[in-house]
């Protein structure tokens, strides 16, 4: 396993919440988030590091997606 590093598109609420909308993965293709189910600070026990983790549905199947540092990653093989 492996972190990799994703742009993403997010959007910030009145109240300052960031929401995850969509990710281009590290070939190219771009992936709408269809539903965010929760986020709060947690570790990445398959890949390192510690951020925000969101708990996430992309076609029909749960992701998480960390925010650390300013960067967002997502755990691959």
């Amino acid at each position: 396993m492996r972190k990799v590093y994703v742009q993403v598109n997010a959007v910030f609420s009145s109240d300052g919440e960031l929401t995850p909308k969509s990710f281009i993965w590290d070939d190219g293709r771009q992936y709408d988030i269809d539903k965010v189910y929760e986020h709060k600070p947690s570790a990445s026990l398959k890949v390192g590091g510690h951020g925000i983790r969101y708990k996430c549905r992309v076609m029909g199947k749960d992701i998480f997606l960390f925010f650390e540092d300013g960067r967002w990653f997502m755990e691959g093989k």
